[in-house]
């Protein structure tokens, strides 16, 4: 147990929480010069591709890449002379990874839908709603105080600053307890023998990134017709 400035002690639990928490503060700080490149490697096999096909192709390419991070260190337990010691340190590496992929994942449908993402509380509510799914969009709309469909669009771009604090106060506390949980059950499936690991690790975050995008579906809604001139 640490100690906090006043030499108070800090609980281990509320430690690790904010890891979780400044883990995620890193993948989100970093994504803004990211996610323009990311729509447009979307856009690069057809550049005239409408919104709604650029989004199909950001929902692929994030399913594909959070599968393959989950399978890569799952079958490092099995492979010779390396075993379980070093995929645990590799699954612990591989959380700032998967909260990388996840926002830019985010950030990247909310500039195809033209939702802003320049103030970094926007793009927290943005990240941690569609993380935590149906409780994250329940809690957005109570303290928002307001009403819709559609989240992502509707609460994002209309409430204050000072507001969106006070969300991401509670989704950060939110987050910690499920996202911290999951990982937990993640990295233990990885870590099994004879490359079971390998099966688990790539079918469980793809089993998350599955749950991520129909959270971004129904935080936006259905995508533009066409693109702003």
């Amino acid at each position: 147990m640490a100690t906090d400035a006043h030499d108070r002690p800090v609980p281990t639990a509320q430690l690790r929480g904010q890891r979780v928490l400044d883990l995620l503060d890193q993948a989100i700080g970093g994504q803004s010069p990211l996610v323009r490149k990311n729509v447009a490697r979307a856009r690069q096999r057809n550049p005239e591709a409408t919104p709604a096909q650029v989004i199909r192709n950001l929902e692929r390419m994030y399913v594909s890449a959070l599968t393959g991070t989950g399978a890569a260190i799952g079958g490092t337990a099995a492979a010779p002379g390396i075993g379980t010691g070093v995929a645990l340190a590799l699954s612990a590496g591989e959380a700032l990874s998967s909260l990388e992929l996840t926002a830019l994942f985010a950030l990247s449908t909310a500039e195809v839908h033209g939702v802003p993402i320049d103030r970094i509380e926007r793009r927290r509510t943005i990240v941690l709603g569609i993380m935590l799914g149906g409780s994250g969009s329940t809690t957005i709309t109570k303290v928002a105080e307001r009403t819709g469909q559609h989240w992502g669009r509707q609460v994002v771009t209309k409430v204050p600053v000072e507001t969106l604090r006070q969300i991401n106060k509670i989704l950060g506390k939110n987050f910690v307890t499920k996202y911290g949980t999951k990982q937990g059950i993640i990295v233990l499936g990885r870590v099994a023998p004879f490359g079971i690991g390998a099966v688990i690790g790539g079918g469980a975050n793809a089993a998350l990134a599955a749950l991520t995008v129909r959270a971004a579906r129904r935080a936006f809604g259905p995508p533009p017709t066409s693109w702003p001139a």
